[in-house]
C-alpha cells in the first residue's frame, strides 16, 4: 500500500470521526446545554450557598462554614435540638406511608388492567394517567371541596359518628393521605403493570399444584416476578412524596411542618438562604442515595436470577 492510499485512509477516518462528533453535537448539544444551564449550574449554586453564612439582611456571605448542616441534623448554638430531625422523620414517614398505601391500591388495579382485553388496556391506562393532566393545585383544591363540611362524604362521616356534626373531613391527616395517594398512585401503577404484564403464570400454577395457599402463592410465585416494577414505583413515589408540601399544607391546614415547608420558609420567610440551601442539598442527596440503593438492589436481584 503506497503512501497516497494510506493518507487517503487516514483522511477518511478523520473526516468520519469529525462528522460523527459534529452530528453528536447537533443532536445532543442543545440537551446538554439545557441540562447544564437549568440543572447542573443551579445545583452547584445551591451547594455553594449552603456552605456560606447568613448575612445581616437575610442574604448569604462569607465565611464558608458547616453550621447550616450541623443545625439541620440537630446541633445548634444552644446545643442539640431535636426539632429538625423530627421534621426529617415526619417527612419520611409521610412518604413511606404514601408509598405503602399506593402499593396496596396499585396491586389490584394493575392486575385488573392486565386481565382486560387488549383493546381496553390502553383505555384503562389512559384513565390512570388522566389525573396527571390536571394541575396539582387544582386537584388539591378539588379535594378541599369534596372533603369540606358541606360535602356528602362529611355528612356521611358525621352520621356515622366519625366527625362532629357540621365539621368536615378537611383539614385532617386523613385528607392529606387521600390527596397524596390520589396524586402519586399512577407512578406506582404504571411500573407495576409493566412487570405484571410479563408475569409467568406457569410458576403460579406450579406453586398451587404443590399445595401452596393463597399467601404463599403470592409470596413465592407472584411477588418475586413483579418486584422490579414494585421497587421502581416505590422509589418513584417515596422520593417526591417525602418532599411534598403543597398537599399537606392545603389539606392538612398548614399545621405540620415537613421538609418542603421548611425549605419554603427559609427562602421566603426567614430569609436564611444558606440553611434552606443546605436542607435542599441534603434532601437531594437522600434522594440520590435512594436511587443508588434501588439500582444496587435490582442489580443484585438480576445477578441472583442469572445464577
Amino acid at each position: 500500500m503506497n503512501h497516497r492510499v494510506k493518507a487517503e485512509i487516514r483522511y477518511g477516518e478523520h473526516f468520519t470521526s469529525a462528522g460523527q462528533i459534529l452530528r453528536s453535537a447537533l443532536v445532543s448539544g442543545p440537551g446538554i446545554v439545557w441540562v447544564t444551564t437549568f440543572l447542573l449550574l443551579p445545583l452547584v449554586a445551591i451547594g455553594v450557598i449552603s456552605f456560606l453564612s447568613k448575612g445581616a439582611y437575610g442574604w448569604f456571605e462569607p465565611p464558608f462554614t458547616l453550621y447550616s448542616y450541623k443545625r439541620f441534623v440537630g446541633f445548634g448554638l444552644l446545643g442539640f435540638d431535636i426539632l429538625y430531625p423530627i421534621i426529617i422523620l415526619r417527612s419520611f414517614v409521610l412518604g413511606a406511608a404514601t408509598a405503602f398505601l399506593c402499593a396496596a391500591a396499585a396491586f389490584p388495579l394493575a392486575f385488573f388492567i392486565c386481565g382486560l382485553k387488549p383493546r381496553y388496556k390502553n383505555v384503562a391506562l389512559t384513565l390512570v394517567v388522566i389525573p396527571l393532566w390536571t394541575n396539582l393545585m387544582i386537584r388539591t383544591y378539588a379535594w378541599q371541596i369534596i372533603l369540606g363540611p358541606q360535602s356528602w362524604l362529611s355528612h356521611l362521616a358525621a352520621a356515622l359518628g366519625l366527625v362532629p356534626t357540621g365539621a368536615g373531613l378537611f383539614p385532617s391527616t386523613l385528607a392529606v393521605y387521600i390527596g397524596m395517594v390520589c396524586d402519586f398512585l399512577p407512578f406506582l401503577v404504571l411500573p407495576l403493570y409493566a412487570s405484571a404484564e410479563k408475569l409467568d403464570w406457569s410458576i403460579v400454577e406450579a406453586a398451587q399444584d404443590l399445595g401452596a395457599n393463597a399467601f404463599n402463592t403470592f409470596r413465592h410465585g407472584i411477588l418475586p416476578q413483579v418486584m422490579p416494577g414494585l421497587a421502581a414505583g416505590f422509589i418513584l413515589v417515596l422520593i417526591p412524596a417525602t418532599g411534598q408540601f403543597v398537599i399537606p399544607d392545603l389539606l392538612g391546614g398548614g399545621k405540620t411542618v415537613l421538609l418542603g415547608n421548611l425549605i419554603q420558609q427559609q427562602f421566603l420567610q426567614s430569609r436564611d438562604w444558606p440553611f434552606g440551601a443546605a436542607i435542599a442539598f441534603l434532601t437531594m442527596g437522600l434522594s440520590m442515595a435512594g436511587l443508588w440503593l434501588y439500582v444496587r438492589l435490582t442489580a443484585c436481584k438480576g445477578e441472583e436470577t442469572l445464577l
